[in-house]
């Protein structure tokens, strides 16, 4: 029976990743969305079940989980170099002049995309994933293997056959326009300031603690690099197709993302198509680069300490334009975040008209002296959001002043705080800040919190205006007799939006967390919240240690959990919804298997060998037992993995909690 699982487990962590070959790479799926789910849930359930048969780069690994509490330093084989850099034609012609000078040829090239992300380099090892490795100084760098493993167009085991023992392989970890705007979508539904571009994004989210956060995030990997190995083809070209056939995103001839040149003017015909076509990518390149085709000429030629001399990267000039700088105005978030912008002269740019452009901060503002009047370079940052990046100084007006930043909030009149290490000022009038109100509303009712449908972010702005909700709980004080005769609301539409409203009270607690607005709790924060601890009681009770110690939960979001907390009106707001019916408790339906465990109560903490934590504390559920989130008096056991949380262990060992490795807790549970 254990060797049919076993080969079961094997076929499906197979056919998954040829199905995710497929959808992420080839781009031609042959199965639905709900097929591939229906796979993967068996593969996952399996995996539960039989933990020993579950392998470090199965399918299941891509959507994370493993937090990375510092990422390991590590020696590259061969340096990563960077690349020189070229502007025009007479520096390739004098580029190709200095190779053929050295080889006494003419040899062949080619030409592919220069993508702008985060350089990687990636080992494989027999056919599997090993390691992924950041650029880091060119001599090392960070390990970020965790956080690589997500990426679903990355093979995690290589398809085809005569893979080499060890396969070192360079590209770069790209987030899409896509993707960006999705996640800037979000953050712009959570009040926060969106980010400025995909590369600083992507590089950022490949160094998050939380895996799990990276996964959601979409990232892509592109590769144009292989590391000299004798056992496959001399061409750089032909060795593509080699890495294509093993399951690798690469450059492809038939889609013109890469050609082979035999001349100056074959080169520069490709480096004017992606002038012209870049922007219709769905994602940022900055570039072509130009390499020698022969790994053997590559080997003749050799490199500098910096820079191999058989490659030279041609860069874009970013589309820029000059406009007048009217003025500066000011945007409040619903958490107070407050987003300067620049009011423009209509510009041209980028096959768009540009009226507006974020300043980001006060920082950036006085970096490039900003003033009203002004004429500003504008440009598209990852050719997406128009950014004032420079200021023609000498068409300055003589008269003008230096900007100074607001010191009280446009809307408010509040004075603005700005929190040591951070460099966005805030509005802290969270209870009366008209914007701040709205967008903590419209929030609330939003798709992926409560879900209340009928009621727009135009209807929550006008029922503002009007006095009928000046905060989320009003919304439940909404009567068929506040809403009658208002224009705009007949018999229908007013039943619709109660009913809207009623329904909303079955949401689960997770996402009522996640309604309630609190700074930087998200959709997977509170998630992971509402598993650690099971009520809002608890989770308002929890100190900030408590929190720390809690999965993906981190010093900057436990401060503001209990900062949120501390606050009475945020107390009162929660005592009002819990009162008018809304899920603050996570409801449990377990199947009971035995009552081995039957009135021990167990904390969990810390990370384990055989079992992931949430699966430690459903079979503790399954077996009669129950889990709390603090240690107590009333606790039983703690059962520790290593990293444990030290605040936990701390308080055990003071009341005398026993500790309970988790081999004491397999035999314990008889499993």
């Amino acid at each position: 029976m254990s060797e049919q699982i076993q080969k079961r487990i094997r076929a499906l962590e197979k056919e998954l990743d040829h199905h995710n070959y497929l959808y992420y790479v080839a781009d031609a799926p042959i199965i639905s969305d709900r097929e591939f789910d229906e796979l993967m849930k068996e593969l996952e359930n399996l995996e539960k079940e039989y933990p020993q048969y579950r392998d470090s780069n199965s399918p299941t690994q891509r959507v994370g989980g493993e937090v990375i509490r510092s990422f390991r330093t590590v020696l590259h084989r061969i340096p990563m170099q960077s690349l020189s850099n070229s502007y025009s034609r007479e520096e390739i012609d004098e580029f190709i002049a200095r190779i053929e000078k050295q080889t006494g040829v003419f040899p062949e090239f080619t030409s592919e995309l220069k993508y702008d992300g985060v350089a990687i380099s990636i080992i494989y090892e027999g056919g599997v994933f090993s390691r992924a490795v950041t650029r880091g100084n060119g001599v090392e760098g960070d390990d970020v293997s965790a956080n690589v493993r997500t990426i679903r167009s990355l093979p995690l085991k290589l398809q085809g056959e005569n893979h080499p023992s060890v396969l070192e392989i360079r590209g770069e970890i790209i987030l899409s326009r896509r993707a960006f705007e999705r996640l800037n979508q979000k953050m712009r539904e959570l009040g926060e300031a969106p980010y400025a571009n995909p590369r600083n994004t992507a590089s950022g989210t490949l160094k998050m603690q939380d895996s799990s956060v990276v996964a959601e995030r979409k990232l892509e990997c592109m590769f144009y690099h292989v590391l000299g190995n004798t056992d496959l083809p001399d061409s750089h070209s032909a060795r593509f197709e080699m890495l294509r056939e093993w399951g690798f995103r690469v450059p492809d001839l038939a889609e013109n993302r890469i050609s082979v040149s035999r001349s100056t003017d074959e080169i520069m015909e490709f480096i004017d198509y992606w002038a012209q076509t870049r922007f219709e990518l769905d994602f940022d390149i900055d570039g072509i680069v130009i390499k020698v085709n022969s790994e053997r000429l590559r080997q003749e030629i050799g490199a500098t300490a910096k820079s191999p001399r058989w490659a030279i990267a041609y860069k874009y000039q970013a589309e820029q334009a000059e406009t007048r700088l009217n003025s500066i105005t000011f945007q409040v978030g619903r958490t107070g975040a407050i987003t300067p912008v620049a009011e423009l002269e209509p510009v041209l740019l980028a096959g768009t008209t540009v009226k507006r452009a974020s300043l980001f901060n006060a920082d950036y503002i006085e970096e490039l002296d900003l003033r009203p009047k002004d004429l500003v370079i504008v440009e598209k940052g990852g050719e997406i959001i128009p950014k004032v990046t420079g200021v023609n100084i000498e068409q300055r007006v003589q008269s003008s002043v230096a900007f100074e930043y607001i010191n009280a909030c446009p809307d408010c009149g509040t004075d603005l705080i700005r929190k040591e290490g951070e460099a966005v000022h805030y509005c802290p009038n969270e209870v009366e800040c008209p914007p701040q109100v709205i967008g903590r509303i419209q929030h609330f009712v939003s798709k992926k919190a409560m879900n209340i449908e009928n009621l727009g972010d135009e209807k929550v702005e006008r029922f503002y205006e009007l006095g009928l909700i000046r905060d989320i709980a009003d919304i439940y004080d909404l009567t068929h007799a506040k809403l009658q005769g208002l224009d705009g609301f007949k018999e229908k539409s007013i039943n619709k939006l109660l009913q809207g409203i009623e329904s909303s009270k079955s949401v689960s607690f997770a996402r009522v967390l996640f309604a309630l607005g609190i700074r930087h709790v998200g959709e997977v924060v509170a998630q992971r919240l509402v598993e650690a601890f099971q009520n809002i009681d608890q989770l308002m009770g929890a100190s900030i240690e408590e929190l720390e110690s809690t999965p993906e939960i981190g010093s900057v979001i436990a401060r503001s959990l209990n900062s949120y907390f501390a606050r009475s009106e945020n107390v009162e707001r929660i005592k009002a919804l819990k009162n008018k019916g809304l899920n603050f408790e996570v409801e449990v339906r377990v199947n009971s298997e035995s009552q081995v465990l039957e009135s021990k109560t167990f904390v969990v903490s810390g990370v384990f060998e055989k079992f992931e934590r949430d699966e430690l504390k459903e079979i503790i559920a399954k077996h009669g037992g129950k889990v709390v989130a603090s240690v107590s008096g009333n606790t039983d056991y703690l059962l520790t993995g290593s990293k444990v949380g030290p605040s936990k262990l701390a308080k055990a060992e003071k009341l005398g909690i026993e500790l309970l490795s988790e081999e004491e807790f397999i035999k314990m549970a008889g499993l």
